[in-house]
């Protein structure tokens, strides 16, 4: 019988499993603690539980672990960018950002993007398939063994689109949330999406108090369908109905992220078709100056134009930000360090190849 990724397991799945070894269910709590809370690698660290049942342990589970191929680090704002080796081989980014409140980190959801965005890196390379739960949760143990620090704050805005991974999203979710884990709150957590309608729903019915961050970038389903395939299926207007019930049954505000790309959707008349969009709700506006990604064809609008942009929203009353721009001077952009591995392993490949031919 193949080992099972204790990692994976709920506390209440690991209560069971226990119980199912033979052994008291309070050692779940013992358990859980030197995974989630203490990101042990090996079942020997477990020191106040018996050796029969590390043993048990050992013959029936493993501990997931995941390897950082590659760290850049920013000398500008200490930004980190990490690609990390999933146990297939497979590749991901995680980012840790440096803020006053303390440390955010931005995680995958999926190995590669099927959401076709034209903005961004991530789909470049295709879709490839989903995280489990531990993975998404493994890359803040990975990043915290690495660094040494405590992460405070996740947001899930990196490779991948969270809603379309829904259930281990909200599993990831519930285990970095667990009180005997790390404990985060929901409250420091922020889940992004382009608008899976359906999910939105779902998640509203969760009762996890997380921020919902909805990916908009555009005014019109026209002008949205140019950059972002996903609005051939569901509509500005289906989005925000769906918002509005998040909002009903969270009471929590949503952060509408807004790409500005120039001379695409960076005038007055865009700022001020957006305040009428979400006129009446509790909104607040995250201006994102584009990233200008490799063989792309979308330009960052200059700093001017993004301040005339958040000044006319704030005048119009939306609650409006510009996003820092941090890691300028690594692959902080999303898929960007993962694309280049991968253009670098193929390059590999290739060469051995056309070797072994000659």
């Amino acid at each position: 019988m193949d080992k099972i990724n204790i990692n994976e397991l709920s506390f209440e799945e690991l209560e069971k499993f226990i119980e199912d070894l033979g052994e008291k269910k309070f050692h779940a709590r013992q358990i859980f603690k030197w995974l989630h809370r203490e990101k042990v690698l090996d079942f020997e660290q477990m020191t106040d539980i018996s050796k029969a049942l590390r043993e048990k342990l050992q013959e029936k589970t493993y501990i997931l672990e995941l390897k950082v191929i590659e760290c850049q680090k920013s000398k500008k704002d200490g930004t980190m960018k990490f690609l990390i080796e999933l146990p297939d081989n497979n590749a991901i980014e995680s980012v840790l950002m440096r803020y006053h409140h303390g440390n955010t980190i931005c995680v995958s959801s999926e190995v590669g993007c099927k959401m076709g965005c034209k903005f961004c890196a991530s789909t470049k390379e295709g879709f490839v398939r989903q995280l489990t739960a531990s993975e998404i949760e493994g890359q803040l143990l990975t990043v915290e063994r690495y660094t040494g620090e405590k992460i405070s704050n996740i947001v899930y805005m990196g490779i991948g689109e969270p809603l379309d991974n829904y259930d281990n999203v909200v599993k990831s979710i519930r285990l970095i949330n667990y009180p005997l884990g790390l404990n985060i709150g929901a409250r420091h957590i922020s889940v992004s999406t382009c608008g899976i309608v359906p999910n939105i729903y779902r998640l509203a019915k969760e009762n996890i108090q997380c921020t919902l961050s909805i990916s908009l970038h555009a005014t019109t389903d026209e002008k949205r369908r140019e950059t972002m395939p996903i609005a051939n299926k569901y509509t500005i207007k289906e989005i925000l109905d769906a918002c509005k019930e998040y909002i009903r049954l969270t009471g929590r505000r949503i952060s509408f992220e807004y790409a500005l790309i120039y001379g695409q959707n960076d005038s007055k008349a865009e700022a001020i078709a957006l305040a009428k969009l979400l006129r009446g709700m509790i909104a607040h506006v995250n201006l994102i100056p584009v990233n200008e990604i490799k063989n792309g064809i979308y330009k960052k609008a200059p700093e001017n134009r993004i301040e005339d942009f958040m000044n006319t929203l704030n005048s119009c009353g939306v609650v409006t930000t510009v996003r820092r721009e941090l890691g300028s001077d690594i692959d902080a952009a999303c898929g960007q360090l993962r694309n280049k591995y991968i253009d670098k392993t193929v390059d590999l490949t290739r060469k051995k190849y056309i070797k072994k031919e000659e």
